[in-house]
C-alpha cells in the first residue's frame, strides 16, 4: 500500500459526502481495531505497578489482567527490546484519508432506488481497504494510505448483489467483496492505477442460517456470517461445523471458501473443501451454483466446478451462500500435552500418528523457540502448588530425563468425541509418544496452548510498538522433506537478515499445525528488532527476506501456500506452481465468468491476455528455474557451511 500522491484530496475522518442507510451496528466498525488485529479493547500492555506484561481483554477471561511474568525477560533477551523506546501508531485524529478518487452520482442514485445501503465515510472506506499483512498494517499505522475504496456497499440479499453487479456494468465500477478482512495475502488492496469507481461489497448484513437440515446433517448459510456466530448458533441447536481457523472470531464463511481455508480441527472435520456441499456465487453472467439439483454426498458429472470456486479470492464474483456439513456436538472435549526431547523426535511421532491414522481433532508441534515463548507467556498462577509443580517438572525433564532446555519441544492435542472415543484416542496417542521419547505433560498445558492461539496474534501490535517487525507465513510439505525444509528456511531467515545488516535479535521459529497422510502444514514465525532504522526501511528488508524464504520453501519441496491463499503478495510464484498452461486456464475461467472485469482487482494472476502471455510465461519460468537452481545451489552451500561451523 503505497502513499497517495501529494495532489490527492484529503478528508477529515468524521465526514461523509454520500451515505444511504449505512448500518450503525457494524461489527467491523464498532468492535475491531482500525490499525491492528482484533478487538478494540484487547491489547498486551505493560503494568506500571510491577513492570510485567499482561493482556487487557474481557474477551479472553483466562488471560485478562493476569501478569505474564516471563514475557518481558524473554523478549528483552531474544528481541532486544527496550520498553522505554516506543514507536506508537499514528493517532486516529491525525489520519488523513484520501477522498473518493472517483464518484458517480448516477450509480449512487441507482443504489438508492434499489434500496441498497452505501457510504463513502472515510473511516468506513479505510476499514475495508486492507487485510492483515505486515505491510498493510504498517502503512495504516504510519498514515501512508494509498488508493482505498471509493464506496462501501452492503447487500442484504442475493437479489441486491445481482443489482449491484448490474449497476457496476452500467456505470463501470470495480467490485471487491469483503468478508471478515482477516486475509494475509493483500487480496483486499485496491489497484493503485484503476480508473474505475472502486466499491467494497461488505457481506456483513448477509449473516443468517437459512436452513438447518437435521435429517441430512447440512446447513445452508449466508456467506457473510462470522465464524464465531456460526459456531455459536449451531452449538445452541446441538451441532458444530468443526471448522476452527485461528481467525474464527473475525473471519467469515465466504472468506473461508474464497481462500480454501483450513482449521485447527481439520483432522476430525476436514478442511473447507471437505465441508462444502454447494456454493452460490453471483457473477456478471448470473448465478453459478454447481450441484444445483441437490446436495448429494458425491457427484460424477465432469470436472468439479465447486472446487474451481474454492480459492477464487473474489475474482469470479460474490459468494452469497453455501451449504455445508454439520456434526453433532461432541459429547466430550479435552486437551493433552506431550514434551519431546527435540524437534526431530516430535516430527517422527507425527509421522507415526499419520501412518496409523490416529490423529485427534487437533495436533500441533512447536519447535524449541516457540516452546520457550509459550512458557514465557504463562499467566501467574493463583496457587502455590502449580508453581511448585512447574519447578519439579523442569527438574524431572532436564536432570532426570536428560532433556536439553535449548532443544525440547511440545505438542498440544485436542480430543473430541464420545467419552469412549476420547479415552481410546488419548491412551493410544500417549502410549505411542513414549516410543519417541515423549513425556506426557498436564492436560492444562494443552488447553493453555490451544487457547493461546487466539491471543497470540495480538503480540504483533505490541511488537511494532516496541520496534520489532514480526510476521508469519505457512506452507505444506511432504513427510520426506519436513525436517530439511524447516532447518533450511530458519537458517536462511537468519542469514538473509545478517546480509542486510541485522546482526542480532533475530527470531526464526516454526510449528507443525496440520497432519495429513502424505505430509504436514508448517508455519514459520519471524521477527527482528529494527530500533535503529525507519520502520518502512525495516519493512522493505523484511519483504526481501520473506521473498527469499519463499524461494527456499519451493526449492525444498514445499508449496506456495497451505491455506492463506495467493492474493497479490504470492502471485509471482503461481506460474512456477501450476505452470503457464494452468495460469492460462485460470485466466480463461475468470474471463468467462467476468468478461467486463468487474471483479478483477489483480488477485491470483497478472492482468494480461492469456494468448499474449502463454509463451512469455514459459520463457520466464524456464529462465527463473535456471537462475533459481544457481541461487539455491549457492545458498545450500552457505547453509551447509554454517551448519558445519
Amino acid at each position: 500500500m503505497s502513499s497517495s500522491s501529494s495532489s490527492s484530496k484529503l478528508t477529515t475522518i468524521n465526514t461523509s459526502i454520500n451515505q444511504f442507510q449505512s448500518p450503525t451496528n457494524s461489527f467491523r466498525d464498532n468492535e475491531l481495531k482500525w490499525n491492528g488485529w482484533g478487538y478494540i479493547h484487547s491489547n498486551f500492555e505493560l503494568s506500571p505497578e510491577n513492570g510485567h506484561f499482561y493482556m487487557r481483554s474481557k474477551k479472553y477471561a483466562d488471560l485478562d489482567g493476569k501478569p505474564l511474568l516471563g514475557l518481558r525477560p524473554w523478549v528483552e533477551k531474544n528481541l532486544g527490546i527496550d520498553v522505554g523506546l516506543r514507536t506508537p501508531s499514528i493517532s486516529i485524529q491525525s489520519l488523513q484519508i484520501p477522498s473518493p478518487l472517483i464518484s458517480n452520482p448516477q450509480f449512487l442514485e441507482f443504489l438508492r432506488l434499489e434500496d441498497i445501503y452505501f457510504s463513502d465515510a472515510p473511516l468506513t472506506r479505510l476499514a475495508r481497504s486492507h487485510g492483515q499483512t505486515l505491510a498493510e498494517i504498517i502503512c495504516i499505522r504510519t498514515g501512508k494510505i494509498g488508493r482505498i475504496p471509493d464506496l462501501v456497499i452492503w447487500p442484504r440479499n442475493e437479489k441486491q448483489i445481482l443489482k449491484i453487479i448490474e449497476g457496476a456494468k452500467k456505470f463501470e465500477a470495480l467490485l471487491i467483496p469483503i468478508g471478515g478482512g482477516t486475509c494475509v495475502s493483500q487480496a483486499l488492496l485496491c489497484p493503485e492505477n484503476s480508473q474505475k469507481l472502486i466499491c467494497s461489497v461488505d457481506m456483513g448484513m448477509m449473516s443468517s442460517i437459512l436452513n438447518l437440515d437435521i435429517k441430512n446433517m447440512t446447513a445452508t448459510i449466508q456467506a457473510g456470517i462470522l465464524g464465531q456466530d456460526l459456531e455459536r448458533q449451531l452449538n445452541d441447536r446441538g451441532f458444530t461445523c468443526g471448522h476452527e481457523p485461528d481467525s474464527l472470531e473475525f473471519s467469515t464463511l465466504g472468506g473461508w471458501i474464497s481462500t480454501r481455508a483450513s482449521g485447527m480441527k481439520k483432522n476430525k472435520y476436514g478442511n473447507i473443501e471437505d465441508l462444502i456441499l454447494s456454493v452460490r456465487i453471483c457473477t456478471s453472467r448470473g448465478i453459478l451454483q454447481p450441484r444445483r439439483l441437490g446436495q448429494v454426498p458425491r457427484l460424477s458429472s465432469g470436472p468439479d466446478l465447486l472446487q474451481i470456486l474454492l480459492g477464487s479470492e473474489g475474482q469470479m464474483g460474490v459468494i452469497s451462500e453455501a451449504t455445508i456439513k454439520i456434526f453433532p456436538m461432541p459429547e466430550q472435549r479435552c486437551f493433552g500435552a506431550i514434551i519431546f526431547p527435540d524437534f526431530e523426535s516430535g516430527v517422527n511421532f507425527f509421522r507415526a500418528v499419520a501412518l496409523k491414522r490416529w490423529q485427534p481433532a487437533s495436533l500441533r508441534l512447536v519447535d524449541n523457540a516457540q516452546f520457550q515463548m509459550g512458557q514465557a507467556m504463562r499467566v501467574q498462577e493463583g496457587h502455590i502448588t502449580s508453581a511448585i509443580w512447574q519447578s519439579l517438572a523442569r527438574v524431572y525433564l532436564t536432570r532426570w530425563k536428560g532433556f536439553r532446555p535449548d532443544q525440547m519441544v511440545a505438542t498440544t492435542c485436542v480430543f473430541e468425541g464420545t467419552a469412549e472415543e476420547v479415552q481410546t484416542e488419548r491412551q493410544r496417542l500417549f502410549t505411542l509418544a513414549t516410543t519417541f521419547g515423549g513425556i506426557r505433560a498436564p492436560d492444562e498445558n494443552g488447553q493453555f496452548g490451544y487457547r493461546l492461539t487466539f491471543a497470540i496474534a495480538y503480540l504483533r501490535d505490541l511488537a511494532l510498538d516496541l520496534n520489532v517487525i514480526g510476521e508469519s507465513f505457512e506452507t505444506s510439505v511432504p513427510w520426506s522433506k519436513v525436517l530439511n525444509l524447516c532447518k533450511n528456511v530458519k537458517t536462511l531467515l537468519v542469514l538473509e537478515a545478517r546480509k542486510r545488516g541485522i546482526e542480532q535479535h533475530i527470531l526464526a521459529t516454526c510449528r507443525v499445525t496440520q497432519v495429513y497422510d502424505s505430509g504436514v502444514c508448517v508455519y514459520f514465525y519471524y521477527a527482528f528488532n529494527y530500533r535503529r532504522m525507519d520502520v518502512l526501511k525495516a519493512l522493505e528488508i523484511y519483504e526481501h527476506i520473506e521473498s527469499a524464504a519463499r524461494d527456499e520453501i519451493l526449492a525444498c519441496g514445499g508449496s506456495i501456500s497451505h491455506h492463506h491463499g495467493i492474493g497479490k503478495i504470492r502471485k509471482r510464484w503461481l506460474p512456477t506452481t501450476i505452470g503457464p498452461l494452468g495460469v492460462s486456464l485460470m485466466e480463461s475461467l475468470r474471463s468467462q465468468l467476468d468478461p467486463e472485469n468487474l471483479f478483477n482487482s489483480g488477485n491470483l494472476i497478472e492482468n494480461s491476455s492469456s494468448s499474449q502471455t502463454l509463451q512469455l510465461l514459459k520463457n520466464k519460468i524456464e529462465e527463473k528455474r535456471r537462475v533459481n537452481c544457481k541461487i539455491v545451489f549457492k545458498r545450500h552451500k552457505k547453509l551447509l557451511s554454517l551448519k558445519n561451523k
